[in-house]
């Protein structure tokens, strides 16, 4: 009887699988998650709305206050995307090498533009020719990333410094065009300036830069640090407005316990 036992034990124990124990952040997926459904809305609206493509639904002389709330709250879903894309990848890090880092954000990124202008593009227009070709979101989120695999390297504090200056200064750069149908004038546009092109019998359209989406990710990335061990979970409450946030990360490149 004890054998039987015992040898049914072990016959059990070949289909009991070991739990997966798996260590997200409820906020963060939480946050991803209300962004995604924000955006299905704004997509919703481009597609079902009859005066879609007709005007901009927050012209205020035309728009309704649903159709205006529609569009206005997308705002905040590129810029969460990018920010928790760079959070993710600081995530990421934790189980990797700055090497292996490096390889997957860079073979990511490059992935991801590949697919904005391919299978993104055709999505738009079903057209097989690719006479529209355009540089939207994905390929502002792929470019990022390949960025992002070289600023790794650097210092934390050197990281953190970049993401500001890109994010508070690149207006300031509103005031350089590089003008005409030029190779030139496409470069500037894909780093700062929004652009329609013709090259090669089709029209190349800029509609994301990526100087300060570059900056956004790399922000994203540094935020990271916040969710260390070794930073109590008290602390990052203190996160409720701007300012804390600025002082929290000043006092963060003054501490080298939380940096390295």
């Amino acid at each position: 009887m004890i054998a039987n036992t015992q040898n049914l034990k072990k016959e059990n124990s070949k289909f009991v699988q070991p739990l997966l124990v798996t260590h997200r952040i409820t906020s963060i997926d939480l946050l991803r998650g209300v962004v995604m459904i924000i955006m299905a809305l704004d997509h919703t609206r481009d597609y079902f709305h009859a005066d879609a493509f007709m005007f901009d639904p927050t012209d205020l002389s035309k728009t309704n206050v649903l159709l205006f709330l529609t569009r206005w709250i997308t705002h905040f879903c590129a810029p969460v995307f990018m920010f928790l894309s760079g959070t993710s990848a600081f995530f990421v890090g934790r189980r990797k090498s700055k090497n292996e880092l490096a390889k997957f954000l860079l073979t990511r990124g490059l992935w991801l533009i590949l697919l904005e202008l391919t299978i993104v593009n055709f999505g738009w227009y079903f057209d097989w020719s690719f006479f529209n070709i355009e540089f939207n979101v994905i390929w502002a989120l792929g470019a990022s990333m390949v960025v992002l695999a070289g600023l790794i390297y650097l210092p934390f504090v050197g990281i953190l410094i970049i993401s500001v200056i890109l994010i508070s200064a690149h207006n300031l750069l509103d005031g350089v065009h590089v003008t005409g149908n030029t190779i030139q004038a496409f470069g500037w546009s894909l780093l700062h300036q929004t652009g329609e092109f013709k090259f090669f019998g089709r029209i190349f359209f800029v509609g994301y830069p990526i100087l300060s989406w570059v900056g956004v990710m790399a922000l994203g990335y540094c935020f990271g640090k916040l969710y260390n061990p070794s930073i109590e979970a008290i602390r990052r409450k203190d996160f409720n407005n701007i300012r804390q946030c600025f002082n929290y990360f000043i006092h963060l490149t003054k501490n080298h316990k939380y940096l390295w």
